[in-house]
């Protein structure tokens, strides 16, 4: 539409001055012939005629005859001026009986020039005013048009996925978004169906999965107190039950994360992560004394997002559990807890985490202990997530830390 607009206001501006030029050309030309039949006359009566003035010159030349006369836009400055003015000129040599007139016609263009600026400020007004007009039509006519979109738009980003049943796309006045509003309608009742299915497959899992797991440690324990086992078999059970541990370890985090995805934990309550923190150092006591750990904690102020109070368990016990247990014999664990932010650090020989793996499950490196399953952090990671929080990570000086923040 501004290409148009240009395009048209220049070709206005254009036949406009065409139209002028014409209009002078005409008058120029009447003139002419005004003079022609002037020496004409004058011929008669046997007279060579010589005029020679600023906008009128006649004079005879030795130079042959022009058929048709030259029109031009010239511009000259007046003696002892720097400012040109713009005329309009007409110049041609005519033959008057024997002698060979040169004519020079010239006609001022100064109102040309005030009329072109005015038209050139008329015109641009008008353009602008139609283009500010258009665009204030256009807006209102959009937006008026696309509300129904925007609102479908402003549904999918405020559902939640434990609530989509209750997502409903109307009917509008247009075609197509009540076409793109039944195909959402559709796929509303697809991933509702979906995540039906997933929450119960977590569930059942839950306990078909862990029942048997439990049965078989159980087995191993009272094969474990037989006293005509070998020291080989012995052996063996003992691996059998650490790599059956790991099992039940590995379906305990994969059913909590599913269930983290499902959003079947609701924060319930603004929680202490000073009181977690303490209670868990207290746990953790045992393994922090058998590597000679230093354990500061430093308490600002208390840190209490609102979540789940599972959760939070979790979420403190993986932190300072990977704290501990990628941890050297005499090294340190620094917690700080602010209102803004919890934060725990630990000395480490392993090398940084890249970016791409820190929270991928299932990232093992070949200096942990087989009791990891890899989902340590991808749980921190998919908690944080779920309920609004940021998780930075850092290594600075061989001190690897993990920062929880809240948005606010």
């Amino acid at each position: 539409m501004v290409l148009l607009l240009v395009l048209a206001g220049l070709y206005l501006f254009g036949q406009f001055s065409r139209q002028i030029n014409e209009r002078s050309d005409r008058e120029l030309m009447a003139e002419e012939q005004v003079w022609i039949d002037y020496l004409q006359t004058g011929l008669e009566n046997g007279r060579v005629f010589i005029l020679k003035t600023r906008e009128v010159a006649v004079y005879p030349v030795n130079m042959a005859v022009n058929e048709v006369p030259a029109l031009e836009d010239i511009t000259e400055k007046l003696q002892g001026s720097q400012t040109g003015f713009p005329y309009r000129q007409l110049s041609q040599v005519v033959q008057i009986g024997d002698i060979s007139y040169q004519i020079i016609l010239k006609k001022s263009q100064e109102q040309k020039t005030i009329l072109l600026n005015n038209f050139r400020r008329t015109m641009l007004f008008v353009l602008a005013g139609l283009f500010i007009v258009v665009l204030i039509f256009n807006w209102i006519i959009s937006r008026n048009l696309w509300a129904p979109f925007r609102q479908s738009l402003q549904k999918i980003r405020d559902t939640e996925l434990s609530k989509i049943h209750s997502l409903q796309f109307n009917q509008t006045d247009t075609a197509e978004f009540n076409e793109l509003n039944n195909s959402l309608n559709a796929m509303r009742d697809k991933i509702y169906g979906d995540y039906i299915n997933m929450k119960e497959f977590t569930e059942n899992a839950a306990h078909e999965m862990q029942t048997p797991i439990a049965v078989v440690q159980g087995k191993l324990e009272l094969l474990l107190q037989d006293q005509n086992l070998h020291e080989a078999q012995v052996q063996l059970i003992a691996d059998a039950g650490a790599v059956l541990n790991r099992l039940a370890r590995l379906n305990k985090g994969l059913l909590l994360l599913a269930k983290i995805e499902n959003n079947q934990y609701e924060a319930a309550e603004h929680l202490s992560f000073t009181a977690i923190t303490e209670k868990y150092l207290r746990l953790f006591d045992d393994l922090i004394r058998a590597k000679s750990l230093s354990v500061e904690t430093v308490v600002e102020n208390d840190f209490n997002p609102a979540l789940h109070p599972l959760l939070a368990d979790s979420l403190v016990t993986n932190l300072l559990g990977n704290a501990i247990k990628y941890n050297y014999t005499g090294g340190t664990i620094r917690i700080v807890v602010s209102k803004a932010k919890y934060q725990v650090s630990n000395s480490s020989l392993l090398d940084p985490i890249p970016a791409e793996k820190l929270f991928r499950r299932f990232n093992t490196s070949k200096e942990e202990d087989e009791s990891s399953n890899g989902l340590g952090l991808a749980i921190v990671k998919k908690i944080a997530d779920s309920n609004g929080l940021l998780l930075d990570y850092f290594v600075e000086n061989g001190i690897h830390s993990f920062i929880v923040r809240s948005h606010g």
